[in-house]
């Protein structure tokens, strides 16, 4: 586990957690400083001295094997990983030729003394310049803030006013103090990734220039020193892309702090002076407070920011009333009476301004607190995944694929804004979106198209993968096999909508063929990650660990890329089980009893209507219900993604009825879909009929109802499937025979309604069962249920 990121919005809390986390960077940089310093003193020695070189060289290689990287964030990339054993391949080597006695190695101080002590004293050196400034800030803030606390209210309110304003300056200047001082940080725990480690490696391949007896070990040590080298560069450019979307963030928190206040799981959390009576009068203590208005629980901590540390023990209370105390009631500004159910009497609180404290008496009095929604948020939702938006992105890579593939940094250069909003304006135009998908003009430069496909991505309502599979996508991308990696991607994108999947693949296959130009257009598979990898993958909270994942948004598009036919065009192999059959099935027998429940209900509330009448509509709808009507035919649902497919689908051997879907691949509800309304058409008649004797005949006896459901049901015997599963009604409607089915798997029962067999058992009477996802079949005299998907029809 890595150190926690440093978050631009808690400088403003200033919380004892964000303290704790300050102080664990700032050790890592005193460790790192430590460690620099021990390093040059160990790398003169190992120049001024030749005779004790095999000695100087062991201890410079064990410090090399005992210092471990600590990168920010939960898991490593490749590179970071690379680099961080960079250090123990150094010291193996260094091992190796300790017994090699060398002439006195050339210009290695310029290559290695020189820019770690620059590295020391300018990044590190700054760093420890910004925390006495960040120290002193503190100690400031903190003393006036204290003091202006303490002003009476019954000064003039001039004077009160002029105070008001010096502290708001005072917390201002602290403010922008600490929010400079977690940047640095920031950017020297990143510079140190290859700044420190660049040195390194220029000075050990200056030794192996020298080596004579060291050129076979120098030879064997070149592939790693490539590898490494590409891990420094790929480091250093994420570094950069990095530095400025951080430092972006910190403008954006300067200019508006309260714009980007980080969502927490407390409706509200600050600190707070609580009166605590004493023998010899009262005190005032600060507390860092927090409140959950569901739980009504108040969290007291007592926390000093100057001494850094825990004044008490923790206290939480739960919250009976909170009232504003007046003005002339205290000494004291901005106060206000919290009454608990836990402690007797009263607890006065003091908040850090007027303001602080209307948020307090809002979140207590159970308002809902005000949350600042994502910005890119107000510019999404103006693009959909519809047939105009899958003829946009086709017509983009069709004019990129014929005129402009072989474009150098094609996708990495952008167009013109203006240029690029006029084409998306014309593409999503109602009247030439219909028209066929290669009439981008010849005029259009392609940066300007390829910025128009990226932008509409973007314009989307949400990331084409998905706000809700992000940090799944992102835990894949930090698993440590290569092999789980794909295999766990594969099995997310096929979680996807279909309309999503559908334009991942279309963009994918694309990219590849991108990818596999990159001699001409010098986008590789890693160039082309990091230009989508934020498009595809955004995250829904613009955060500095948000930031940080950025390089495994990355990854998870290389490997998308690199292996797209086996992810797009195969399904993972994930056969639904046994036992979530079952699920699916207990599942489906609740919902069918709360609608026989809905049934029975209504039938009661026919009970006086004329059995005659309705037994004369009944006669007039049984031709409708037995009609060959070849719109009831188009219910086909797909086999879901996570079962076996049929092997062969389109075989004579394959099912002429259709198959139920599985409860994990339900029927599209969509308005557009007509495959449902010829049941609804049927099921709505039936109840219309009932409905419309009901008001007409109300004076009906009991028996007469009775009659209605002796005679009426046998007109059709699957009428009740259109009460309970509408779908089964029409499917059963053509009286499909019993048949002959094979096992494909084999499968274990669980419940004595089930069956168990191996693979290639052969059932008799194989029909379509009341539970979805399943068969009724008879094997060895026996008649249980049998996984839909786990068998062929002969």
């Amino acid at each position: 586990m890595g150190l926690p990121a440093l978050e631009f919005s808690d400088c403003c809390l200033d919380s004892p957690h964000f303290r704790e986390t300050l102080k664990s960077h700032e050790a890592e940089l005193d460790k790192t400083n430590k460690f620099i310093k021990e390093l040059i003193k160990d790398g003169k020695s190992l120049i001024s001295a030749l005779k004790n070189l095999s000695s100087a060289k062991r201890k410079f290689a064990d410090s090399l094997n005992e210092f471990k990287f600590q990168c920010i964030g939960d898991a490593e990339t490749d590179d970071e990983m690379c680099i961080a054993k960079s250090l123990q391949e150094f010291a193996t080597v260094l091992r190796n030729l300790e017994d090699e006695r060398i002439r006195m190695i050339e210009n290695a101080s310029e290559v290695l003394i020189t820019p770690l002590e620059k590295f020391r004293k300018e990044q590190i050196g700054a760093a420890k310049e910004a925390k006495k400034k960040y120290d002193k800030e503190t100690e400031k803030y903190c003393g006036i803030l204290e003091k202006h606390l303490n002003l009476s209210s019954k000064k003039k309110e001039s004077q009160l006013q002029e105070a008001d304003s010096q502290v708001d300056l005072v917390r201002q200047h602290f403010y922008e103090v600490s929010l400079e001082y977690v940047f640095k940080v920031q950017e020297v725990q990143e510079r140190k990734m290859f700044e420190f480690v660049e040195p390194l490696l220029a000075f050990l391949q200056g030794l192996f220039t020298f080596y004579h007896h060291g050129y076979e070990l120098a030879k064997d040590f070149g592939d790693f020193k490539t590898q490494l080298t590409i891990s420094i560069q790929n480091t250093r450019n994420r570094f950069e892309g990095t530095r400025s979307e951080v430092e972006s963030l910190m403008k954006k928190m300067k200019e508006n702090p309260l714009e980007h206040k980080t969502i927490s799981p407390y409706t509200m959390e600050g600190y707070l002076y609580v009166q605590e009576k004493r023998h010899f009068g009262t005190s005032w203590v600060k507390h860092y407070c927090t409140y959950q208005r569901d739980s009504k629980q108040i969290t007291m901590v007592p926390f000093d920011q100057k001494s850094g540390g825990k004044g008490g023990e923790d206290e939480s209370v739960t919250l009976k009333s909170c009232t504003r105390r007046k003005t002339d009631s205290i000494e004291k500004r901005f106060c206000f009476d919290v009454e608990t159910v836990d402690r007797p009497g009263v607890i006065t609180m003091q908040a850090l301004s007027e303001e602080d404290r209307r948020l307090w008496m809002e979140a207590m009095d159970g308002r809902e607190p005000v949350y600042n929604s994502n910005k890119d948020n107000q510019s999404e939702g103006t693009a959909q995944l519809d047939s105009v938006g899958f003829s946009i992105i086709r017509k983009c890579i069709h004019a990129v694929e014929t005129r402009g593939i072989n474009e150098q940094g094609l996708y990495r250069i952008v167009g013109v804004n203006s240029r690029v909003q006029k084409l998306l304006s014309v593409l999503m135009d109602p009247k030439t979106a219909s028209e066929t998908e290669t009439d981008i003009c010849a005029e259009w430069e392609i940066k300007t198209i390829t910025s128009a496909l990226k932008t509409y991505l973007r314009m989307l309502p949400g990331p084409l993968m998905m706000y809700q599979f992000q940090r799944s996508f992102i835990k894949a991308a930090k698993l440590e096999n290569q092999e789980s990696r794909v295999s766990e991607i594969h099995s997310l994108v096929h979680r996807l909508p279909e309309k999503n999947r559908q334009m991942l693949q279309l963009l994918m296959n694309h990219l590849a063929n991108v990818a596999n130009n990159h001699k001409q257009n010098l986008m590789t598979v890693a160039n082309l990650g990091v230009v989508f990898g934020p498009t595809l993958l955004r995250p829904q909270e613009e955060t500095v660990a948000a930031i940080m994942d950025i390089k495994f948004q990355n990854i998870v598009i290389e490997i998308l890329i690199e292996n797209h036919e086996k992810i797009f065009n195969t399904v993972p192999d994930v056969p639904l089980t046994n036992a979530q059959l079952h699920l699916s099935r207990k599942k489906s027998t609740e919902k069918q009893e709360q609608r026989n429940s809905i049934i029975n209900s209504s039938l009661e509330s026919v009970i006086s209507s004329n059995a005659n009448s309705i037994l004369n509509s009944s006669s007039s709808l049984q031709p409708n219900m037995n009609s060959s009507d070849p719109d009831l035919d188009v219910l086909k649902p797909t086999r879901p993604n996570s079962l076996p497919p049929n092997p062969s689908p389109t075989s004579p051997l394959s099912p002429s009825w259709p198959m139920f879907s599985a409860p994990s691949s339900p029927m599209p509800t969509s308005s557009t879909s007509s495959d449902s309304s010829p049941i609804r058409s049927v099921a709505g008649f039936v109840w219309f009929s009932v409905a419309a004797f009901v008001l007409s005949l109300a004076w009906s006896s009991l028996h007469a109802v009775f009659s209605l459901l002796v005679n009426f049901v046998p007109c059709h015997p699957n009428l009740h499937l259109l009460f309970d599963r509408p779908e089964e009604a029409v499917h059963e409607d053509s009286s499909t025979p019993f048949r002959k089915a094979k096992a494909l798997y084999a499968c274990k029962a669980e419940h004595d309604s089930e069956l168990s067999f191996t693979a290639g058992t052969v059932f008799e009477n194989v029909h379509p069962s009341q539970e979805p996802g399943w068969l009724e079949g008879t094997l060895n005299g026996k008649t249980g249920l049998i996984p839909e998907n786990y068998v062929e029809f002969l």
